[in-house]
């Protein structure tokens, strides 16, 4: 019987198209094929026509998101997790790396400047006021970046250097949910990626270089293998906590060491031309046969418990 793979797909073209070319050519004799996620209205009762589903859009489309989750259930299995990712956000990151005793930039999650939508005086009787921001200057320092808690494409992220310039981003921030973490000093910086919690490739990254030059205009000079293992060490660890199958995670290296300052972010930058050719033809490469792979393993249906929750795969 036939595997079918399909790629959720937002604006990007070159990697999912080449993805889906890669699968479709080197894989045929496998009795797998791959091709774009086509849908409307999701009825409970309805048929997935995927074994496997990668997700490249979910993270801006909350009805993308419930259709994921409904075709978990469904016994597709989605890369990322769905239910993981609509729980996981930068602080949260920040929480488990710092669990796995990885070196990680002080970081603080504050409260509301406004009050959400839907929200009343009441619902706020929790929260101590005033904040103690003399103690959270003393514990993150200067410069910080302020920035949304869920990191999405670094939306919202200001860097300050002093509290007031901090409390004229604050009170900008409206309803949004911030988190103020300590900037640091880095003397090379790597993104990497890793696919199937244990394929690692890593990326020099610049940036102070301009958008769609960060990867391209790099050192040269060869990593330092000692380096090189820590970091690809350290990235696995923090996929393998977080649960995630696809990931890029960015180190900024101080003193010799990789910090972590963004553990999670699944649907990073895949374009050929910001990438580099080598680093987009492994990243292709790898993700087409962890997928393949996956799907090739895929064993439909579930098996539900007597509360209807999922149980375990048949």
């Amino acid at each position: 019987m036939t595997k079918k793979i399909g790629v959720l797909r937002g604006v990007e073209n070159s990697f999912p198209e080449a993805l889906l070319a890669r699968i479709n050519d080197e894989y045929a004799s496998s009795d797998v094929i791959a091709e774009f996620v086509a849908i409307d209205a999701v009825r409970l009762g309805g048929e997935v026509a995927h074994d496997v589903i990668l997700d490249r859009a979910s993270h801006d489309v909350p009805f993308y998101r419930s259709f994921l989750k409904w075709a978990a259930l469904r016994g597709v299995t989605v890369v990322n997790n769905p239910f993981w990712s609509s729980a996981d956000d930068a602080f949260v990151d920040a929480a488990i790396v710092h669990g796995l005793s990885l070196a990680a930039p002080k970081t603080a999650i504050l409260p509301h400047k406004q009050r959400p939508q839907f929200t009343e005086a009441g619902t706020f009787r929790n929260l101590r006021f005033p904040v103690d921001w003399p103690g959270v200057f003393a514990d993150i320092g200067f410069p910080a970046v302020l920035k949304t808690h869920d990191g999405a494409g670094r939306r919202g992220a200001t860097v300050v250097h002093s509290a007031e310039q901090f409390f004229a981003a604050y009170d900008a921030s409206g309803t949004a949910c911030m988190m103020l973490q300590e900037v640091v000093p880095a003397e090379a910086t790597f993104r990497c990626a890793c696919i199937g919690r244990s394929d690692v490739l890593v990326m020099r990254f610049n940036p102070t270089a301009p958008a769609g030059r960060r990867h391209l205009d790099v050192p040269t000079e060869k990593l330092p293998a000692t380096l090189k293992r820590r970091l690809e060490r350290d990235t696995r660890a923090i996929c393998k906590a977080l649960g995630t199958d696809v990931n890029v995670v960015e180190f900024a290296v101080q003193d010799g060491t990789p910090v972590v300052i963004d553990a999670s972010d699944p649907v990073r930058d895949a374009d050929v031309a910001s990438l580099g050719e080598d680093n987009f033809e492994w990243l292709v490469r790898a993700t087409a046969a962890f997928l393949v792979e996956t799907a090739l393993e895929s064993k439909r249906p579930l098996q539900w418990n007597a509360n209807g929750l999922l149980k375990s795969r048949a």
